[in-house]
């Protein structure tokens, strides 16, 4: 086949790399003038996926796959195009279509009939059917279910691992018709394997889930279950807190039993995907108070944090604090609604000398964020940990000299390791009377 993907970022060049790994042409089409070009020089644009660089290297010299930013190269006569353009929504969770349009409009211009279209960037649920098709039959001329065939898809992976994730989970499919579900089902089956699963009531592969609407609510329940789940963990931390309780010995606890599943606390949500879904859920549903409030207790969590360094450390005011970690998770070199913005906000309210630390970003682009880069070995009063890097695990006193509080907000360290140190963790019982 021929298959273009639309947006080589974190999830559309490993797919598009994957397709390509399945023997088919593969062209991905980007706006990013540097990104085709690292492409085309089988080159990784970005850091951190797993196998990317490798399977770069064997599948641009074998022609199977390239990339452009000219749709007109990419889309005419595809079997497939695959769009994975980003999706943002705003502080009143509404949904900020405009670089998707763009690259709709696009498509739909270079569209020839018998092609597959499948959206698989996480949309509120009517977007496929509602948005998307009129749209592509206005510009293109062609009629969706006879001319050309639309569906959604959700990515399901992490970055980091997705060839891992792609394997392991079930591909979710939705279509507007039953031909262009069958169509999806063809195509996908054409391009990923599947690990044997077990563990599944059916059979590891692709899942026909009826319509593009129930595909798309399959994408935006299991991330916000995440979200509501982790505020609820979040909420369990904070009664702890206030009563000596060491939560994570009561999760432990409650998980044991096999109808338990309730995820961990810290200080922050962030994320392309927990923290952003969930809004778009809210699109939908706006009376959905649970998602609202765990969305609202998530967003707490970096000023709770900071709220119990300052109970345990002291006043803060002129203080050197360093926030150990820029990226939203540990391995991800990533900022995307990362919880160091409000804690780093958090501190400067308080009158504190704010520093950040994270091993994979540079001093410029740390500073190209707004902060102050800090390096270890340089004194600081006291440390947070906001993200968990494996490199944190190791930290010790000697490598913060002067340092005389800790709070772990990812709770990746141990007290044992820390004799001297004012040592706290989020939901650990121990900071007493912070609401």
């Amino acid at each position: 086949m021929k298959i273009a993907v639309v947006a080589l970022g974190k999830i559309g060049l490993p797919l598009a790399v994957q397709f390509a790994s399945r023997g088919h042409e593969v062209i991905g089409v980007d706006v990013n003038e540097r990104v085709v070009a690292d492409v085309n020089a089988a080159r990784e644009p970005f850091p951190g996926e797993a196998h990317l660089q490798e399977k770069l290297s064997e599948f641009v010299p074998s022609g199977n796959l390239r990339a452009t930013t000219d749709y007109s190269d990419a889309v005419p006569r595809a079997d497939a195009v695959v769009v994975v353009v980003p999706l943002f929504v705003d502080d009143d969770a509404k949904p900020e279509f405009g670089w998707m349009e763009s690259a709709t409009r696009s498509l739909a211009t270079h569209l020839t009939p018998g092609t597959l279209v499948s959206y698989e960037t996480t949309l509120p649920v009517g977007t496929t059917r509602n948005r998307w098709k009129p749209l592509i039959e206005e510009v293109s001329g062609l009629k969706e279910g006879t001319d050309f065939h639309l569906v959604f898809s959700p990515e399901r992976v992490l970055t980091g691992r997705v060839f891992r994730d792609l394997r392991a989970y079930p591909k979710l499919v939705g279509g507007l018709s039953d031909d262009g579900a069958a169509a999806a089902i063809d195509f996908y089956n054409a391009v990923l394997e599947f690990d044997d699963r077990p563990d599944l009531d059916r059979q590891n592969g692709v899942w026909d889930l009826g319509s593009a609407e129930a595909a798309e609510l399959a994408k935006l329940a299991e991330t916000t279950f995440r979200d509501v789940n982790i505020g609820l963990a979040n909420q369990y931390a904070r009664f702890a807190d206030r009563h000596g309780i060491d939560v994570h010995a009561v999760i432990d606890a409650c998980n044991s039993q096999p109808y338990s599943h309730i995820h961990r606390p810290g200080i922050a949500v962030g994320g392309h995907c927990i923290p952003v879904y969930p809004r778009l859920y809210l699109w939908n549903d706006p009376d959905a108070t649970i998602v609202r409030a765990a969305r609202e207790a998530n967003a707490s969590m970096p000023e709770y944090a900071i709220a119990l360094l300052e109970v345990a450390h002291g006043a803060l005011k002129g203080a050197r604090v360093v926030v150990l970690g820029a990226s939203y998770r540990g391995g991800v070199k990533e900022t995307a609604f990362s919880g160091v913005f409000a804690t780093v906000e958090a501190l400067r309210a308080r009158g504190a000398m704010v520093f950040v630390h994270d091993p994979m970003f540079t001093d410029a682009e740390l500073d190209a964020l707004g902060f102050a880069p800090y390096h270890l070995g340089e004194p600081a009063a006291a440390a947070i940990i906001q993200a968990d890097h494996d490199e944190y695990r190791g930290l010790r006193p000697a490598d913060i000299p002067g340092v005389t509080t800790l709070v772990d907000g990812r709770r990746i360290t141990s007290a044992e390791d820390w004799v001297g140190v004012t040592y706290r963790v989020i939901g650990e019982g121990s900071f007493g009377g912070v609401h």
